[in-house]
């Protein structure tokens, strides 16, 4: 079985270099680090991380935790996590806590216990040491991947769907739609407060009103989407545009329209938000916002690195750029 000693020897260098290299590649000459990588690669090396970790006090896992994994967005997020954990030797463990504080706070306990290094949280609740925090209580490695309230103090990685939200409203203004409809998420969510607040943000942007008869709330679920555009076709206010706060609402959205004999986008034009994978392949294709979700999960381990290595240096907040994806679910109001 390959161990350090054959590294060192295929690479040049001292087994206390190698060493070193595994333990804190930041301190290792980048020409060293290749020379070692190389050899690591060529020998097929697989170093004994529960031995390393207890010689630095770490486990080497970093638990995920999500309320659902029915969500696409949860599937790219983790994806994102894994490409970085598993580059600097992390494993990832996935905690499902359907939104349960009792099992959240669980998950806080394994890192107590020194089964795990840190937290990232896809999640809307907060672990119970988290508000704890401002009374003596030492908070673990903690990453935020979710929309919490602003004065927040836990590193993390979002993007600003306040404008971004608005961005969408600005594109239906431009086509000419002054009744725009709104499918909101749930309001106790500060991802869906943010979106909701970026549509009537927009719409003050275009001189339009926001009218509550125009308002209809769900909970970010194709079914959701489905029964709050019942609700507003159902109204008695007209509209010719809905802006729905995820791209699962509004192929709900879209399924609703299409069994009432509404034409999208002659008649009502839908706009979504995360650019979803489904959302180029719908009928018509999605208008949407992109969410780099993948980059999301990247960026929440590489915070979660940071802290690791120096919680006094870490960066605190990363904001990701919004990007409008038009396709054909948008068109020109109608006459």
């Amino acid at each position: 079985m390959t161990n350090i000693r054959d590294i060192a020897d295929h690479a040049g260098v001292s087994i206390a270099t190698v060493s070193r290299a595994l333990s804190k590649p930041e301190v290792v000459r980048p020409e060293t680090l290749e020379k070692i990588k190389l050899a690591i690669a060529e020998l097929d090396y697989q170093p004994n991380m529960l031995a390393a970790g207890l010689r630095r006090q770490r486990s080497g896992n970093i638990i995920v935790a999500v309320p659902s994994i029915l969500n696409p967005f949860t599937a790219a997020f983790v994806q994102g996590i894994e490409n970085i954990a598993r580059e600097a030797g992390y494993r990832v463990l996935l905690g499902i806590t359907d939104s349960d504080q009792t099992l959240l706070d669980t998950y806080v306990n394994m890192i107590a216990g020194k089964q795990a290094d840190g937290l990232i949280l896809l999640d809307v609740i907060l672990p119970t040491i988290v508000t704890q925090a401002d009374n003596g209580v030492k908070r673990p490695p903690i990453v935020a991947a979710c929309e919490y309230p602003p004065g927040l103090n836990i590193p993390r990685v979002r993007q600003d769907n306040v404008e971004a939200a608005a961005v969408v409203v600005a594109h239906l203004a431009r086509l000419g739609h002054s009744q725009i409809a709104m499918i909101s998420g749930p309001e106790q969510q500060q991802m869906a407060r943010d979106r909701s607040a970026g549509v009537r943000l927009g719409l003050r942007r275009a001189g339009l009103a926001c009218e509550e008869a125009l308002t209809a709330e769900g909970n970010f679920t194709l079914e959701s989407g489905y029964r709050a555009m019942q609700a507003l076709i159902a109204g008695a206010r007209p509209f010719t545009a809905v802006c729905c706060a995820n791209d699962e609402m509004a192929l709900g959205a879209l399924a609703a329209l299409r069994e009432a004999g509404i034409d999208v986008p002659g008649q009502v034009s839908v706009a979504g938000f995360d650019d979803l994978r489904f959302a180029a392949y719908s009928s018509p294709p999605l208008t949407t916002v992109e969410v780099p979700t993948v980059e999301t999960g990247e960026r929440a381990m590489q915070l979660m690195l940071d802290q690791l290595r120096d919680p006094d240096d870490a960066p605190r907040e990363i904001v990701l750029p919004h990007r409008l994806i038009v396709r054909q679910s948008t068109g020109p109001a109608p006459a």
